[in-house]
């Protein structure tokens, strides 16, 4: 061999070398990522929505005046507590008063010229009777023209005795309305409760209710024995909720303190709130919940939190739920992988998101493995399947968990408590 043969070689080997020792020091640089884990468990689980508005009465009652005038008596004040039927206030009765007087006076017209119209037809009757009874006697004394006019009398006085009676009715209805027009000038509790609300003073001029409804509240009257809460929830959260679930309320009045309560009513119906930044409306639903033993100096509107418990789980197998993340599945096998669309097979072609966490190996990598979860609680999620308990998963950080990769070295950080939070999917 030759020595320019023998300094090839050489030199190919001291770059073999070279390029080893690289590859050697740059794994050696390659630091394990520092992680939380914590072991699968068993824990007890909350699935909650939490929703806000205001307090409210279950009953209310707005007042409103069947009349126009002035207020000229006021007999309650906000806050006081009535009874059904107790006297509220006075409208002006002055005109009331005035037009069931003629109507009285019309009335007591109407019989009089009833009762004389009744007089005047008894006494044609007879008149035709007895003209009658003497011309079958002696027909020369009595026409049979004289007779027909008797006749025609008669008829004319019954028909005038009916006008009369419809004139004494149409009297008697009139009278009515002017009653009840004048008893509307008096307001009375339609129901027993607490008046929270009261829009008028005395001397005040009170409008009809049925040309504006909002002024013409003049209080209100609330059954604060029974209390809710109506909140607004987001359309992805309602079809969790169903009538009778549980609920713990609070209320910023009383701070520190929760509440029971019971979810009564489901609204059918949206209400769209404005747009959002992205110009998507925002679409909520009204649920009513019902406060069980409300404190006794609850007012109306105050403001309340309710989170409504749509699910539970006792000792469910759980992970934080910061764990979970999605990964890119592997491509699935050959190109007629076929799934469901409704009811009519489909190819499937190229890879799918899965949701799984990162196991932690004895050899200190990790490993991703797809789970299937359950009911979210505030921190965990419980696992369906795919995992068992004991095993060890990288539970934080969100950063570290989003860049993590199937087969990475970690290093075991020290032990912290895992921060609550949304699900999330990196």
């Amino acid at each position: 061999m030759s020595n320019s043969a023998k300094y090839g070689i050489g030199a190919a080997l001291l770059l073999t070398l070279g390029a080893l020792a690289a590859i050697a020091a740059r794994r050696g640089r390659e630091k394990p990522v520092e992680v939380r884990v914590e072991a699968v468990e068993r824990r007890d689980l909350v699935a909650s929505v939490v929703a806000s508005g205001q307090i409210e009465p279950r009953t209310k009652v707005d007042v409103s005046a069947d009349v126009t005038g002035k207020i000229v008596r006021l007999a309650v004040k906000e806050g006081d507590v009535v009874k059904r039927g107790q006297f509220l206030l006075q409208i002006d009765p002055e005109q009331p008063t005035a037009a069931l007087q003629r109507a009285e006076a019309a009335l007591a017209s109407a019989r009089a010229q009833a009762a004389q119209a009744r007089a005047n037809l008894i006494q044609a009757e007879r008149g035709y009777e007895r003209s009658r009874k003497i011309r079958e006697q002696s027909p020369a004394l009595v026409s049979e023209e004289q007779l027909e006019q008797l006749k025609t009398q008669a008829e004319v006085n019954k028909a005038l005795l009916e006008a009369a009676t419809f004139s004494v009715d149409q009297s008697v209805a009139t009278v009515r309305d002017a009653r009840q027009a004048l008893n509307r000038t008096t307001i009375v509790a339609p129901m027993s409760g607490r008046v929270t609300r009261l829009n008028v003073e005395e001397g005040e001029i009170a409008i009809q209710g049925t040309l504006n409804r909002d002024a013409a509240i003049l209080l209100t009257i609330s059954d604060m024995s029974v209390l809710q809460t109506k909140v607004k929830v987001d359309e992805t959260d309602v079809a969790r909720i169903a009538v009778g679930d549980s609920a713990v309320i609070e209320i910023d009045a009383f701070p520190d303190t929760t509440f029971l309560g019971k979810v009564v009513e489901i609204s059918n119906s949206s209400v769209t709130k404005a747009a959002t930044a992205s110009g998507d409306q925002a679409v909520d639903y009204e649920v009513r919940v019902e406060l069980v033993n409300p404190p006794t100096d609850t007012r109306p509107d105050f403001s309340a939190t309710a989170k409504i418990v749509t699910a539970s789980r006792a000792k469910a197998l759980s992970i934080p739920i910061i764990a979970l993340t999605v990964r890119e599945d592997e491509a699935l096998p050959g190109a007629d992988s076929a799934v469901t669309v409704g009811q009519q097979p489909a190819k499937q072609v190229g890879k799918r998101d899965v949701e799984g966490v990162f196991i932690v190996g004895a050899d200190g990598k990790v490993a991703f493995r797809q789970v299937k979860v359950g009911v979210a609680g505030e921190r965990h999620f419980e696992v369906l399947s795919g995992l068992k308990e004991g095993e060890r998963i990288v539970a934080g950080s969100y950063q570290a968990i989003r860049e993590l990769k199937d087969g990475a070295a970690i290093r075991e950080a020290a032990d912290e408590k895992a921060p609550a939070g949304a699900r999330r999917t990196p």
